[in-house]
């Protein structure tokens, strides 16, 4: 069985960490309580905003592989420290090959589009059984996407690909709109991103960029070059891989879990606060909130259909990649996104 670690999240302005033995010791501004986590209970440390991480932490983190991640108050991801590229070189080599084959490229970039749409009809779907207003329109919304993801099997190349992913993605925000109950006053005027200038879209870059953290980690936990996709296109800096990966689990574990968060109203108005230049972002005890229901989102645990078996939605990201890895290596005929 799998250990399931946990990940620290540290976002008080000021904050520090430190190297403690085998222990990390969190420094919290005018705080005299000692906070001490043992680290061998860590899978990886966030950090977001002004904190500090001195050298020696940093260099434990990478002696044991432990990753690193700097992330923006507004869960915009910055950068990641990890210690030396792990995996076999030969997988690698075989998914450069893999991303020089049109074909096997292509086949790869269907399938994460696929997976990604199935699972965006899926919550439409769910959206439309609890829903009091709007049941046809979001019935007729997840018959298009039906009929995007049938598509798919005769698009010829990558840029259709994406043509097709566009289309689901503009008709699957009209309905993430209308899933949204109207007396939690935060609406969704369509996806606004660089920078988010609504709550809901707040919140979305929130959940995408952890989701992003989690996937790109996966990627190197695996052996796979995070910057050397299929679907997106190459460009320094662009980790191409993690954002295919994250492109089927983005519908669950980010859409879904703030439809849940806004109709619950366990994230309101009052957890985001408006930047100058009009920015919005969630505050200090709105990421808190979310962080919390996001840890315990990654707990629960949903069917694999490849595995046989139930894996917890933390494990998912590592699970796929190694799926891909395996499609690569030719161990697999191709690549089985997860589905709902």
């Amino acid at each position: 069985m799998t250990e399931l670690l946990n990940t620290l999240y540290i976002q008080t302005p000021g904050a520090s960490l430190h190297l403690e033995h085998d222990t990390v010791r969190v420094v919290i501004p005018d705080t005299p309580q000692r906070h001490v986590l043992p680290l061998r209970r860590l899978e990886s440390i966030v950090v977001m905003g002004n904190i500090q991480v001195s050298s020696q932490l940093m260099s434990r983190c990478a002696e044991d592989g432990r990753p690193i991640v700097w992330m923006s108050r507004g869960g915009r991801f910055l950068n990641r420290t990890d210690g030396p590229t792990r995996g076999n070189v030969l997988l690698r080599h075989a998914q450069h090959l893999a991303h020089a084959d049109p074909v096997a490229r292509l086949g790869i970039a269907q399938a994460c589009i696929a997976g990604k749409v199935q699972n965006s009809r899926q919550v439409v779907l769910r959206g439309a059984r609890d829903a009091t207003t709007h049941k046809t329109r979001l019935r007729e919304i997840a018959q298009t996407l039906a009929e995007a993801v049938d598509s798919l099997p005769d698009i010829q190349d990558v840029e259709s690909v994406f043509g097709v992913e566009g289309n689901a993605a503009r008709v699957y925000f009209e309905a993430f709109a209308l899933m949204l109950r109207t007396d939690t006053g935060i609406d969704f005027p369509g996806r606004v991103k660089r920078p988010p200038t609504d709550p809901a879209n707040a919140l979305l870059s929130f959940l995408y960029g952890l989701t992003r953290s989690v996937v790109h980690g996966a990627c190197e936990q695996v052996g796979l070059d995070p910057y050397i996709g299929f679907l997106h296109g190459l460009r320094p800096g662009k980790p191409a891989l993690a954002l295919d990966l994250m492109e089927e689990l983005r519908p669950f574990t980010a859409d879904r879990l703030a439809l849940t968060l806004i109709n619950r109203k366990q994230v309101r108005l009052d957890h985001f606060e408006t930047l100058p230049g009009g920015a919005v972002q969630l505050t200090e005890e709105g990421r808190k909130q979310v962080l919390t229901q996001w840890q315990a989102h990654r707990k629960k645990e949903h069917p694999h259909r490849l595995l046989g078996r139930k894996v917890p939605v933390a494990l998912l990201p590592a699970a796929q990649a190694r799926i891909l890895a395996r499609h690569v290596r030719g161990d697999l005929p191709g690549y089985l996104p997860w589905t709902l």
